[in-house]
């Protein structure tokens, strides 16, 4: 995906996000967002290669000691907040909501963005688990 659509809009998703981050989003846009594939920055080849289904969240430390996990909505997105990241899985954002793993965990989407969105581990269940398996 990229940061544009063909007529020159913005993806779905953005659209989506946006509407998140000001406080409005409806639940066609939190559908929208949850049905969306996220990539999630991903480890060695020899890690994917043992279970391919499997995603290993990367998790970063923060300062203040906050664990939060980033996905991004576009390659673009993705490399422009973390160009070290070579590798990433692509996965349904409300699956990976459907599975989160942690009480403690946060989720960052598009960190560095006008659209990044910041949500608790009960966020993550309220806005985006919408019953994916």
């Amino acid at each position: 995906m990229t940061d544009y659509s063909p007529d020159g809009s913005a993806p779905a998703v953005h659209q989506a996000l946006r509407a998140v981050v000001g406080g409005d989003a409806d639940e066609a846009e939190l559908n929208t967002l949850a049905g969306s594939e996220v990539l999630v920055p991903a480890g060695s080849a020899a890690a994917q290669e043992q279970d391919p289904s499997a995603v290993t969240l990367p998790v970063y430390a923060q300062e203040d000691g906050t664990e939060l996990v980033p996905v991004f909505t576009t390659e673009t997105r993705l490399q422009s907040a973390l160009p070290q990241v070579t590798r990433h899985r692509r996965i349904a954002l409300g699956t990976l909501a459907h599975r989160w793993p942690s009480e403690t965990l946060a989720l960052v989407i598009d960190a560095g963005t006008p659209e990044e969105v910041a949500l608790t581990a009960e966020g993550v269940r309220q806005l985006l688990d919408r019953g994916a398996a």
